[in-house]
């Protein structure tokens, strides 16, 4: 059995798409509705579960759906073509309503005040450090300088969003607009963001799944990359009330490319068919008898224990993960003062590495135990992310990211197959419903919950919310998952028989 690599990639510019959308959007939204709209992080928690909401409804819908569904195209094809369409035409109104807001701010003088307080600012860090440099003034008094200098600009930042909130009261149309088109943009994802998952393994058999859900991984992460250069290049963590309308063009264009090679090269009903027949040509599940007979088999009651707490795991860790992922741009813009973008490519490069060797390793040593491993590692990074701050340096900074970058990979490649791997016939899209259930509802949770903390707490700190309880939320969530994956007993495959060479083979058509 070897997996066909070509193929796998090719099918993963489906997911390559959807990731590049999903990293433009936690990147502009959050700052468009702390920033521009003023909206305290607990409003603006509610407003990113949206799209969870309309997940956890909308995508075992479509899943199921799209299991039913045949064209000339596949199942899952006419669903990616026109939700990528509708997403990539309603992102872009949705800047475009945003850059309303933005006028009333430049007309308020908003703007110009936090120009005015970042130069004094950046101008003061630097008299500090070349002071210091030169022997004028102390290592110590360097630090309670930036120091001040840090609650200054934190106390300018929070009060120009309490003027952008009152001027969001006064004219509440362009929140409104802003939040119509956002139900627009986020229920065309939804409508084929299960049927685009769902195709590896309906062109994959099971043993091989974990490996092929490494390159399906790869591939989003190629996607995120690209679109975090983007973020790069348009400096979207430097300027607090940017239009964010070229970044979503320049997104939506990669959203397009991505489209267009998948149009272009995969065969999903010729390789859907290809996969079944090898499948029992392997004698891998029971579908021969399935397809006789007419009747699907039910799970066991253990393996439906099993599903159960997998799916619990998954809500788990991802109430963990997305709390921090979705309020990122804003922790790290105001409160580290660091590039947005360039962390999350540490801990995407690192994932990328990553991804391959996981897929092989757990085709070893089984899912689970490689899950338990990823868990491990992303808990730890995240503890340590308790003690990182503004002006910590770089070379502990990205390791750490690196370490949870290894261990989100470790985890992501193996929890999908394993459900998968449960589901009995034709069902796939369905269990790929119940999948993303579960980390749709985790993530309606996370930034509403992690939100509310951070208000209290800003109370409690006097506006260091974020900095107390970011990392300590996700570290909490993510080690409670650990103890519900331990008592997983099912989802592993069958364990392969070929050495390590020749799993890395077979990228032939």
């Amino acid at each position: 059995m070897k997996l066909n690599y070509k193929r796998t990639i090719l099918v993963g510019f489906a997911f390559f798409l959807i990731s590049a959308f999903w990293q433009a959007y936690d990147a502009i939204v959050p700052l468009a509705l702390t920033n521009h709209f003023g909206l305290p992080q607990t409003i603006s928690g509610v407003v990113m579960s949206v799209d969870n909401v309309l997940a956890v409804f909308m995508l075992p819908i479509f899943g199921a759906l799209s299991d039913k569904v045949m064209t000339k195209f596949g199942r899952r094809t006419p669903f990616i073509v026109v939700g990528t369409v509708a997403a990539v035409i309603s992102f872009i109104l949705l800047t475009i309503v945003n850059g309303i807001q933005i006028n009333a701010l430049v007309d308020a003088g908003i703007t110009d005040a936090y120009n005015t307080a970042y130069t004094t600012y950046t101008n003061t860090v630097n008299d500090l450090k070349a002071s210091c440099d030169a022997g004028s003034i102390t290592e110590a008094v360097k630090n309670a300088g930036i120091a001040e200098a840090d609650a200054v600009l934190t106390a300018v930042k929070t009060d120009l969003r309490n003027q952008a909130l009152e001027l969001t009261l006064n004219n509440i149309w362009p929140l409104v607009g802003f939040i119509g088109i956002l139900l627009v943009v986020l229920i065309a994802m939804a409508t084929f963001r299960s049927p685009a998952v769902a195709l590896m393994p309906d062109v994959t058999i099971k043993p091989l799944r974990s490996k092929g859900n490494a390159i399906i991984n790869l591939m989003g992460t190629a996607g995120g990359i690209i679109v975090l250069l983007l973020s790069n290049v348009f400096g979207i963590s430097k300027n607090l009330y940017m239009s964010y309308t070229g970044y979503v063009v320049a997104t939506c264009v990669v959203m397009v490319v991505g489209l267009a090679i998948f149009l272009t090269t995969v065969k999903e009903k010729k390789w859907a068919d290809e996969m079944e027949e090898q499948t029992k040509a392997l004698g891998l599940e029971e579908a021969t008898a399935e397809e006789n007979t007419g009747t699907k088999r039910s799970l066991s009651k253990p393996e439906l224990r099993s599903l159960l707490l997998i799916l619990a795991s998954v809500a788990l860790w991802y109430i963990g993960y997305n709390s921090i992922t979705s309020k990122y741009s804003v922790y790290s813009t105001n409160v580290l003062g660091v590039d947005y973008g360039l962390t999350l490519i540490v801990a995407q490069a690192a994932a990328i590495v990553a991804y391959i060797p996981v897929g092989i390793i757990a085709s070893k040593l089984g899912r689970r135990k490689t899950i338990l491993a990823g868990i491990t590692m992303l808990a730890t990074a995240f503890f340590i992310g308790n003690f990182i701050g503004a002006g910590t340096s770089n070379l502990v900074m990205y390791p750490i990211f690196a370490l949870a970058g290894i261990g989100w990979a470790t985890i992501n490649v193996n929890s999908f197959p394993m459900v998968v791997e449960l589901a009995k016939g034709g069902e796939v899209g369905k269990y790929t419903g119940y999948y993303y259930t579960a980390s749709m509802a985790a993530q309606i949770i996370a930034p509403i919950l992690s939100g509310a903390l951070y208000d209290l707490f800003d109370i409690i700190t006097g506006g260091n919310g974020m900095r107390y309880v970011f990392f300590a939320f996700g570290t909490i969530f993510v080690v409670f998952s650990f103890i519900t994956m331990f008592f997983v007993k099912h989802g592993d495959a069958k364990a392969e028989k070929q050495d390590a060479l020749s799993a890395l083979g077979g990228a032939d058509d």
